[in-house]
Protein backbone atom coordinates (compact mmCIF):
# COMPACT_ATOMS: atom_id res chain seq x y z
CA UNK A 1 0.00 0.00 0.00
CA UNK A 2 2.79 2.71 1.01
CA UNK A 3 4.63 2.15 -2.24
CA UNK A 4 1.41 2.51 -4.51
CA UNK A 5 0.71 6.06 -2.38
CA UNK A 6 4.54 6.31 -2.99
CA UNK A 7 4.43 6.06 -6.24
CA UNK A 8 1.62 8.78 -6.91
CA UNK A 9 2.55 11.00 -5.21
CA UNK A 10 6.15 10.97 -7.03
CA UNK A 11 3.94 11.00 -9.92
CA UNK A 12 2.11 14.34 -9.48
CA UNK A 13 5.22 15.65 -8.61
CA UNK A 14 6.72 14.91 -12.02
CA UNK A 15 3.65 16.16 -13.80
CA UNK A 16 3.63 19.38 -11.78
CA UNK A 17 7.43 19.41 -12.65
CA UNK A 18 7.23 18.94 -16.65
CA UNK A 19 4.07 21.35 -16.47
CA UNK A 20 6.32 24.32 -14.69
CA UNK A 21 9.04 23.80 -17.18
CA UNK A 22 6.47 23.99 -20.26
CA UNK A 23 5.10 27.15 -19.01
CA UNK A 24 8.51 28.49 -18.45
CA UNK A 25 9.60 27.41 -21.99
CA UNK A 26 5.90 29.24 -23.39
CA UNK A 27 6.55 32.42 -21.87
CA UNK A 28 10.64 32.56 -22.88
CA UNK A 29 9.22 31.57 -26.86
CA UNK A 30 6.34 34.40 -26.46
CA UNK A 31 9.04 36.78 -24.93
CA UNK A 32 11.25 36.07 -27.87
CA UNK A 33 8.61 36.44 -30.14
CA UNK A 34 7.37 39.63 -29.02
CA UNK A 35 11.05 40.84 -29.65
CA UNK A 36 11.11 39.82 -32.95
CA UNK A 37 7.49 41.98 -33.52
CA UNK A 38 8.76 45.00 -31.36
CA UNK A 39 12.00 45.30 -33.63
CA UNK A 40 10.51 44.53 -37.08
CA UNK A 41 12.96 41.42 -37.76
CA UNK A 42 11.48 39.06 -40.46
CA UNK A 43 13.56 36.38 -40.39
CA UNK A 44 12.68 34.50 -37.28
CA UNK A 45 15.77 33.24 -36.59
CA UNK A 46 19.04 33.86 -34.63
CA UNK A 47 21.06 35.20 -37.60
CA UNK A 48 17.90 37.49 -37.96
CA UNK A 49 18.44 39.13 -34.36
CA UNK A 50 22.07 39.17 -35.19
CA UNK A 51 21.60 41.17 -38.51
CA UNK A 52 19.08 43.44 -36.31
CA UNK A 53 21.81 44.01 -33.96
CA UNK A 54 24.23 44.76 -35.93
CA UNK A 55 22.26 47.80 -37.83
CA UNK A 56 21.45 48.96 -34.01
CA UNK A 57 23.26 52.13 -32.69
CA UNK A 58 24.62 51.59 -28.71
CA UNK A 59 21.86 52.64 -27.15
CA UNK A 60 18.93 50.34 -28.85
CA UNK A 61 21.65 47.48 -28.20
CA UNK A 62 21.90 48.33 -24.46
CA UNK A 63 18.05 48.50 -24.19
CA UNK A 64 17.82 44.85 -26.15
CA UNK A 65 20.29 43.72 -24.34
CA UNK A 66 19.36 44.44 -20.81
CA UNK A 67 15.65 43.14 -21.87
CA UNK A 68 17.45 39.91 -22.66
CA UNK A 69 19.39 40.04 -19.32
CA UNK A 70 16.34 41.12 -17.27
CA UNK A 71 13.67 37.57 -18.64
CA UNK A 72 16.83 35.44 -18.69
CA UNK A 73 18.84 36.06 -15.59
CA UNK A 74 19.26 33.49 -13.33
CA UNK A 75 16.91 33.93 -9.78
CA UNK A 76 18.84 31.86 -7.95
CA UNK A 77 21.06 33.99 -5.46
CA UNK A 78 23.31 33.05 -3.03
CA UNK A 79 24.16 34.79 -0.17
CA UNK A 80 27.61 34.01 0.23
CA UNK A 81 28.36 35.43 -3.24
CA UNK A 82 26.35 38.45 -2.96
CA UNK A 83 29.33 40.45 -0.98
CA UNK A 84 32.62 39.69 -2.74
CA UNK A 85 34.29 42.93 -1.59
CA UNK A 86 34.18 41.65 2.23
CA UNK A 87 35.62 38.75 1.04
CA UNK A 88 38.77 40.61 -0.66
CA UNK A 89 38.99 42.84 2.52
CA UNK A 90 39.88 40.05 5.10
Amino acid sequence: MKNSVLKGVLGALAVAGVAMIAKKAIERKRFVKGIFEEYGIKEKSPFGLADKIREMNEEQYQELKGKFKKEFASRCHHRGFEKKEDIAEA
